[in-house]
């Protein structure tokens, strides 16, 4: 017991309300019901399901790595039973590797944004 204030019976209408946590204050104070609400705000039709672009990239710069040594090096092999002089052939590999990692990324990249505008047209 405080001295300060005094304790108010909870039948007073000074008495102040509890909210639960699952309702919302109105700007006036009053306490709004958000069950009613719920079914206005959330539209499962409406949801968007945008791309993850992270993940696009990543599988483009890792099938882009795995294309590129694949090739640059059954090049090469091509290039020494060819006999074509290849003075440093992990460059050149390792340079092919490089370039069709870019462009697996880029690739992936423009999947990413195709998929996301096919995302928004339905909307």
């Amino acid at each position: 017991m405080s001295s300060t204030s005094p304790e108010q019976p909870a039948d007073t209408p000074d008495a102040v309300e509890e909210t639960r946590p699952d309702q919302g204050v109105t700007s006036g104070g009053a306490v709004a019901d958000d069950d009613a609400e719920d079914h206005l705000l959330v539209d499962p039709t409406r949801v968007r399901r945008a791309p993850r672009y992270r993940a696009f990239f990543t599988v483009g710069a890792i099938v882009g790595l795995v294309v590129g040594v694949v090739a640059g090096t059954w090049l090469t092999s091509v290039a020494v039973d060819e006999e074509i002089l290849l003075l440093k052939p992990g460059v050149f590999v390792s340079v092919f590797t490089l370039g069709t990692t870019t462009l697996f990324v880029l690739l992936a990249g423009g999947l990413a944004v195709l998929a996301d505008r096919r995302s928004l047209r339905r909307r």
